[in-house]
């Protein structure tokens, strides 16, 4: 069991499966000593979070919405690794996109669930650049949408 696998374990947190890619695009690339992941929507046990941060949904909400994100990403990231998240020596960006009305401004501190979870799981390797951008819709009516760029060996 790797290292990271192991520090999962412990932090009580189980990957979720890597989902299919819904339309004409692969969910990873890897490139030379990158890694990168498609956006991954929102998706966890219970479904879809879907929602727009302030209209029908609160920060604390879509905190939890941005770190199903995350946990998508990293499971993308193990089959592409082939089961090895060892091979992650940075975090380098999540890019960000949030559900929201015109007038909501605290789009980072959504964000911040899936950058929150990339410091919690890959310690100062998870530590990177973001953009946290807001729009008006996300695929399937999802909260939040992240990308994700490693560097790996």
């Amino acid at each position: 069991m790797s290292a990271i696998h192991a520090h999962l374990k412990k932090l009580g947190i189980t990957l979720p499966k890597a989902a299919a890619p819904v339309a004409n695009y692969v969910p990873f690339v890897r490139t030379g000593g990158l890694l990168v992941v498609s956006g991954q929507i929102a998706f966890g046990p219970d479904g879809l979070m879907k929602g727009r941060l302030g209209l029908t949904m609160d920060i604390a909400t879509g905190q939890q919405a941005a770190r199903l994100c995350a946990l998508n990403l990293i499971a993308q990231a193990n089959v592409a690794l082939d089961g090895d998240l060892d091979k992650i020596t940075q975090v380098v960006r999540l890019g960000g996109f949030v559900n929201a009305t015109a007038d909501f401004e605290d789009i980072p501190h959504v964000i911040n669930g899936a950058s929150d979870l990339m410091v919690e799981v890959f310690g100062d390797k998870g530590r990177h650049a973001r953009a946290a951008v807001a729009c008006p819709n996300l695929p399937l009516g999802s909260a939040v949408e992240i990308d994700a760029m490693f560097e790996v060996k």
